[in-house]
Protein backbone atom coordinates (compact mmCIF):
# COMPACT_ATOMS: atom_id res chain seq x y z
CA UNK A 1 0.00 0.00 0.00
CA UNK A 2 1.64 3.22 -1.22
CA UNK A 3 1.18 6.65 0.34
CA UNK A 4 2.53 10.13 -0.37
CA UNK A 5 2.62 11.57 3.16
CA UNK A 6 3.02 8.56 5.42
CA UNK A 7 5.00 5.32 5.44
CA UNK A 8 3.24 2.08 6.40
CA UNK A 9 5.12 -1.08 7.39
CA UNK A 10 4.23 -4.30 9.17
CA UNK A 11 6.97 -5.88 11.28
CA UNK A 12 5.85 -9.30 12.51
CA UNK A 13 2.72 -8.46 14.53
CA UNK A 14 3.30 -4.69 14.74
CA UNK A 15 1.95 -2.14 12.28
CA UNK A 16 4.23 0.91 11.91
CA UNK A 17 2.85 4.25 10.68
CA UNK A 18 5.37 7.03 10.14
CA UNK A 19 4.29 10.59 9.33
CA UNK A 20 6.48 11.55 6.40
CA UNK A 21 6.22 15.26 5.56
CA UNK A 22 9.42 16.36 7.33
CA UNK A 23 9.77 19.60 5.34
CA UNK A 24 6.31 20.60 6.61
CA UNK A 25 7.06 19.23 10.12
CA UNK A 26 4.55 16.47 9.30
CA UNK A 27 1.67 18.95 9.34
CA UNK A 28 -1.79 17.47 8.82
CA UNK A 29 -3.49 18.51 5.60
CA UNK A 30 -6.61 16.96 4.10
CA UNK A 31 -4.60 14.52 1.99
CA UNK A 32 -2.62 13.28 5.00
CA UNK A 33 -5.78 12.80 7.05
CA UNK A 34 -7.23 10.72 4.21
CA UNK A 35 -4.08 8.59 4.13
CA UNK A 36 -4.22 8.06 7.90
CA UNK A 37 -7.83 6.96 7.54
CA UNK A 38 -6.87 4.44 4.87
CA UNK A 39 -3.81 3.17 6.79
CA UNK A 40 -5.64 2.64 10.09
CA UNK A 41 -8.60 1.02 8.36
CA UNK A 42 -6.18 -1.43 6.72
CA UNK A 43 -4.28 -2.14 9.94
CA UNK A 44 -7.49 -2.52 11.90
CA UNK A 45 -8.72 -5.18 9.47
CA UNK A 46 -5.40 -7.05 9.20
CA UNK A 47 -5.30 -10.37 11.05
CA UNK A 48 -1.50 -10.13 11.06
CA UNK A 49 -1.35 -6.92 13.09
CA UNK A 50 -1.86 -7.00 16.86
CA UNK A 51 -0.46 -3.58 17.88
CA UNK A 52 0.11 -0.31 16.01
CA UNK A 53 2.87 2.29 16.53
CA UNK A 54 2.69 5.79 15.04
CA UNK A 55 5.64 8.19 14.92
CA UNK A 56 7.07 11.02 12.83
CA UNK A 57 10.00 11.50 10.47
CA UNK A 58 12.47 14.26 11.35
CA UNK A 59 12.17 16.72 14.22
CA UNK A 60 8.40 16.51 14.64
CA UNK A 61 5.84 13.90 15.53
CA UNK A 62 3.26 16.22 13.99
CA UNK A 63 3.68 19.97 14.40
CA UNK A 64 -0.02 20.66 13.86
CA UNK A 65 -2.66 21.01 11.20
CA UNK A 66 -1.52 22.60 7.94
CA UNK A 67 -1.87 26.37 8.49
CA UNK A 68 -1.36 27.14 4.81
CA UNK A 69 -4.41 25.02 3.97
CA UNK A 70 -6.54 26.47 6.79
CA UNK A 71 -5.75 30.16 6.40
CA UNK A 72 -8.45 31.06 3.89
CA UNK A 73 -11.15 28.61 4.99
CA UNK A 74 -14.69 29.85 5.51
CA UNK A 75 -16.52 28.90 8.68
CA UNK A 76 -18.31 26.08 6.87
CA UNK A 77 -15.06 24.77 5.37
CA UNK A 78 -13.36 24.92 8.77
CA UNK A 79 -16.24 22.95 10.29
CA UNK A 80 -15.86 20.23 7.66
CA UNK A 81 -12.08 20.15 8.22
CA UNK A 82 -12.67 19.73 11.97
CA UNK A 83 -15.16 16.91 11.35
CA UNK A 84 -12.73 15.13 9.02
CA UNK A 85 -9.91 15.26 11.59
CA UNK A 86 -12.20 14.10 14.39
CA UNK A 87 -13.44 11.22 12.21
CA UNK A 88 -9.90 9.95 11.60
CA UNK A 89 -8.82 10.36 15.23
CA UNK A 90 -11.99 8.59 16.41
CA UNK A 91 -11.08 5.74 14.08
CA UNK A 92 -7.64 5.54 15.71
CA UNK A 93 -9.08 5.74 19.23
CA UNK A 94 -11.69 3.05 18.52
CA UNK A 95 -9.44 0.68 16.58
CA UNK A 96 -9.63 -2.68 18.37
CA UNK A 97 -5.85 -2.91 18.48
CA UNK A 98 -3.74 -0.93 20.97
CA UNK A 99 -2.07 2.12 19.42
CA UNK A 100 1.22 3.48 20.78
CA UNK A 101 2.32 7.03 19.93
CA UNK A 102 6.11 7.24 19.72
CA UNK A 103 6.34 11.01 20.24
CA UNK A 104 9.73 11.76 18.72
CA UNK A 105 9.58 15.57 18.66
CA UNK A 106 7.05 18.38 18.41
CA UNK A 107 3.46 17.21 18.99
CA UNK A 108 1.54 20.46 18.74
CA UNK A 109 -2.07 21.27 17.91
CA UNK A 110 -3.30 18.47 15.66
CA UNK A 111 -0.16 16.52 16.54
CA UNK A 112 -0.97 16.59 20.24
CA UNK A 113 -4.54 15.62 19.36
CA UNK A 114 -3.23 12.69 17.30
CA UNK A 115 -1.17 11.51 20.27
CA UNK A 116 -4.21 11.92 22.53
CA UNK A 117 -6.20 9.59 20.26
CA UNK A 118 -3.65 6.83 20.88
CA UNK A 119 -3.84 4.46 23.84
CA UNK A 120 -0.28 4.89 25.11
CA UNK A 121 2.15 7.78 24.59
CA UNK A 122 5.89 7.26 24.94
CA UNK A 123 7.90 10.43 24.48
CA UNK A 124 11.46 11.15 23.52
CA UNK A 125 13.26 13.36 26.02
CA UNK A 126 13.36 15.92 23.19
CA UNK A 127 9.58 15.97 22.69
CA UNK A 128 7.41 19.00 23.28
CA UNK A 129 3.63 18.86 23.41
CA UNK A 130 0.91 21.48 23.42
CA UNK A 131 -2.28 22.96 22.05
CA UNK A 132 -1.15 26.39 20.80
CA UNK A 133 -4.21 27.10 18.61
CA UNK A 134 -5.20 30.29 20.47
CA UNK A 135 -1.99 31.85 19.13
CA UNK A 136 -3.67 31.59 15.70
CA UNK A 137 -7.06 32.80 16.87
CA UNK A 138 -8.69 29.34 16.88
CA UNK A 139 -9.34 26.49 19.30
CA UNK A 140 -8.35 22.82 19.00
CA UNK A 141 -10.57 21.23 16.37
CA UNK A 142 -9.55 17.57 16.21
CA UNK A 143 -10.78 16.56 19.68
CA UNK A 144 -8.20 18.33 21.84
CA UNK A 145 -10.65 20.20 24.07
CA UNK A 146 -12.27 16.88 24.95
CA UNK A 147 -9.48 14.31 25.10
CA UNK A 148 -6.92 16.54 26.84
CA UNK A 149 -9.28 17.43 29.69
CA UNK A 150 -10.24 13.77 30.13
CA UNK A 151 -6.59 12.77 30.31
CA UNK A 152 -4.93 15.49 32.43
CA UNK A 153 -7.97 17.06 34.12
CA UNK A 154 -9.96 20.16 33.30
CA UNK A 155 -7.77 22.67 35.14
CA UNK A 156 -4.49 21.67 33.47
CA UNK A 157 -6.18 21.32 30.07
CA UNK A 158 -7.61 24.83 30.37
CA UNK A 159 -4.19 26.19 31.31
CA UNK A 160 -2.54 24.56 28.29
CA UNK A 161 -5.28 25.55 25.85
CA UNK A 162 -5.83 29.10 27.14
CA UNK A 163 -2.10 29.97 27.22
CA UNK A 164 -1.05 27.95 24.20
CA UNK A 165 2.14 27.05 26.08
CA UNK A 166 4.13 23.95 25.17
CA UNK A 167 5.25 21.49 27.84
CA UNK A 168 8.46 19.50 27.73
CA UNK A 169 8.49 15.72 27.99
CA UNK A 170 9.13 15.58 31.75
CA UNK A 171 6.30 18.01 32.45
CA UNK A 172 4.05 15.97 30.17
CA UNK A 173 4.96 12.89 32.21
CA UNK A 174 4.23 14.64 35.51
CA UNK A 175 0.70 15.63 34.44
CA UNK A 176 -0.13 12.25 32.91
CA UNK A 177 -0.03 13.40 29.30
CA UNK A 178 2.57 10.74 28.42
CA UNK A 179 3.25 7.33 29.95
CA UNK A 180 7.04 7.31 29.73
CA UNK A 181 9.97 9.53 28.72
CA UNK A 182 13.00 7.82 27.20
CA UNK A 183 16.24 8.97 25.54
CA UNK A 184 15.64 9.92 21.92
CA UNK A 185 17.89 7.17 20.55
CA UNK A 186 15.96 4.52 22.50
CA UNK A 187 12.43 5.64 21.63
CA UNK A 188 11.60 3.17 18.88
CA UNK A 189 13.28 0.25 20.66
CA UNK A 190 11.21 0.93 23.80
CA UNK A 191 8.01 1.26 21.77
CA UNK A 192 8.71 -1.96 19.86
CA UNK A 193 9.48 -3.80 23.09
CA UNK A 194 6.15 -2.70 24.57
CA UNK A 195 4.29 -3.48 21.33
CA UNK A 196 5.76 -6.98 21.19
CA UNK A 197 4.90 -7.57 24.85
CA UNK A 198 1.27 -6.54 24.25
CA UNK A 199 1.16 -8.63 21.04
CA UNK A 200 2.16 -11.73 23.06
CA UNK A 201 -0.92 -11.49 25.30
CA UNK A 202 -4.37 -12.89 24.69
CA UNK A 203 -5.64 -10.97 21.63
CA UNK A 204 -9.31 -11.16 22.58
CA UNK A 205 -8.50 -10.08 26.14
CA UNK A 206 -6.47 -7.08 24.96
CA UNK A 207 -9.17 -6.06 22.46
CA UNK A 208 -11.93 -6.30 25.05
CA UNK A 209 -9.88 -4.53 27.74
CA UNK A 210 -9.43 -1.55 25.41
CA UNK A 211 -13.13 -1.50 24.55
CA UNK A 212 -14.31 -1.72 28.16
CA UNK A 213 -11.93 1.00 29.35
CA UNK A 214 -12.92 3.34 26.50
CA UNK A 215 -16.65 2.71 26.89
CA UNK A 216 -16.63 2.71 30.67
CA UNK A 217 -14.85 6.06 31.06
CA UNK A 218 -17.81 7.73 29.36
CA UNK A 219 -20.41 6.34 31.78
CA UNK A 220 -21.06 5.73 35.47
CA UNK A 221 -19.25 3.11 37.57
CA UNK A 222 -22.26 0.79 37.72
CA UNK A 223 -22.72 0.72 33.95
CA UNK A 224 -18.98 0.44 33.33
CA UNK A 225 -18.78 -2.51 35.72
CA UNK A 226 -21.60 -4.19 33.80
CA UNK A 227 -19.54 -3.80 30.61
CA UNK A 228 -16.62 -5.42 32.44
CA UNK A 229 -18.70 -8.41 33.54
CA UNK A 230 -20.07 -8.86 30.01
CA UNK A 231 -16.63 -8.94 28.41
CA UNK A 232 -14.98 -10.91 31.23
CA UNK A 233 -17.50 -13.62 30.38
CA UNK A 234 -16.78 -13.15 26.66
CA UNK A 235 -13.13 -14.12 27.25
CA UNK A 236 -14.36 -17.50 28.51
CA UNK A 237 -16.97 -17.88 25.77
CA UNK A 238 -14.33 -17.49 23.06
CA UNK A 239 -12.12 -20.20 24.57
CA UNK A 240 -9.19 -17.82 25.05
CA UNK A 241 -9.42 -17.94 28.85
CA UNK A 242 -9.33 -21.74 28.84
CA UNK A 243 -6.18 -21.77 26.70
CA UNK A 244 -4.46 -19.10 28.79
CA UNK A 245 -5.22 -20.82 32.08
CA UNK A 246 -4.33 -24.27 30.76
CA UNK A 247 -0.98 -22.94 29.54
CA UNK A 248 -0.33 -21.40 32.96
CA UNK A 249 -1.08 -24.64 34.79
CA UNK A 250 0.95 -26.69 32.29
CA UNK A 251 3.86 -24.24 32.48
CA UNK A 252 3.94 -23.55 28.73
CA UNK A 253 3.37 -20.61 26.45
CA UNK A 254 -0.26 -20.17 25.37
CA UNK A 255 -1.17 -20.92 21.78
CA UNK A 256 -3.30 -17.93 20.85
Amino acid sequence: MEFKNIVLEIKEKVGMVKMNRPKAMNALNTETLQELDKAFTHLGESDQVKVIIITGEGKAFVAGADIAEMKDMSGDQAGEFSKSGQKVFDLIAKTEKPVIAAVNGFALGGGCELALACDIRIASDKAKLGQPEVNLGVIPGFGGTQRLSRLVGMAKAKEMIFTGDMVDAQTALSIGLVNQVVPADQLMDVCMEMANKIASKGPVAVKLAKKVINDGIETCLEEGSAYETRDFAECFATGEAKEGMSAFLEKRKPNW
